[in-house]
């Protein structure tokens, strides 16, 4: 399995924003969520994967973890492993965080009031929304130095990082435009944001017994693309819960990334 070539540093200082914060980025095997977190981000970075031989695709990767923790192998690292296989260039965000005092996210989520726990989530998304705007542009910026095509870069994220995904989608300017989405299991409620005149086609999937019930959010998203005469292709599996992305379910939703690839295909990057 081939390691990260290299990690990147999203900014040259502070990140902006979030200049007074002290706390250091931490990891651990999270026995709730059952997958490895990563939390505390307060230097954004991007993890490399190359190729042996890329096709000039690349896809920057944004795993959840409602916006406490990063799902960094199962929605991360595994992803990219996948897509570096098939030639694409993926680059895994780790974006910022609220800041866990718990010792793991989890714990965080489950053990704050609820209202604690919305308003904690909001005031950081627009940071993390910001650091998904910067890592395409880095990506975009730095295209030939990865033997990239600065029009073959796309976003997939899960969760809370496929609502990073989606605000970019919503949100960028000519530099940070993802030439195409892939929100996986979004938990983005959409608002009366007009969906953009140029907006790249996307790839939408769920489970329709997403505990959280974020099934609805990727079909209003679907409904707002395709009503706006963008091309998206929409995937619903019955079962599969919520926080799958490379698990072993041994379920229909483990083959997911297959119907990724296909669309992939079909958009002719790969």
């Amino acid at each position: 399995m081939q390691s990260p070539n290299e990690i990147i540093q999203l900014y040259d200082g502070p990140a902006p924003g979030s200049e007074t914060w002290t706390h250091e980025e931490e990891e651990c095997f999270s026995e709730e969520w059952q997958t490895q977190v990563v939390f505390n981000v307060t230097s954004p970075t991007l993890t490399v994967f190359r190729p042996q031989q890329t096709n000039g695709t690349a896809v920057v990767i944004c795993p959840g973890g409602a916006y406490h923790g990063l799902s960094i192998n199962s929605e991360g690292f595994d992803v990219a492993h996948w897509l570096t296989a098939r030639g694409v260039t993926a680059f895994v965000l780790k974006y910022r965080l609220v800041q866990c005092h718990l010792g793991e996210p989890a714990k965080d989520v489950a053990e704050k009031p609820q209202e604690q726990l919305i308003a904690d989530m909001l005031a950081v998304r627009p940071l993390a929304a910001a650091d998904g705007q910067v890592a395409m542009r880095y990506v975009r910026a730095h295209a030939q130095t990865y033997s990239i095509q600065p029009d073959r870069i796309g976003m997939m994220g899960f969760s809370a990082g496929g609502s990073v995904t989606v605000s970019v989608g919503f949100q960028y300017t000519p530099e940070s435009r993802p030439d195409f989405l892939a929100p996986i299991y979004a938990a983005y409620r959409l608002a009366d944001e007009p969906v953009p005149d140029d907006a790249p086609p996307a790839f939408i999937l769920a489970a329709t017994d997403d505990p959280l019930e974020l099934a609805p959010h990727s079909v209003a998203l679907y409904n707002a693309w395709t009503n706006a005469g963008k091309s998206a292709e929409l995937h619903l599996y019955s079962t599969g819960g919520h926080g799958f992305g490379m698990k072993t379910q041994n379920l229909p939703s483990d083959r997911w990334i297959d119907r990724f690839g296909d669309w992939l295909e079909v958009q002719g990057l790969l």
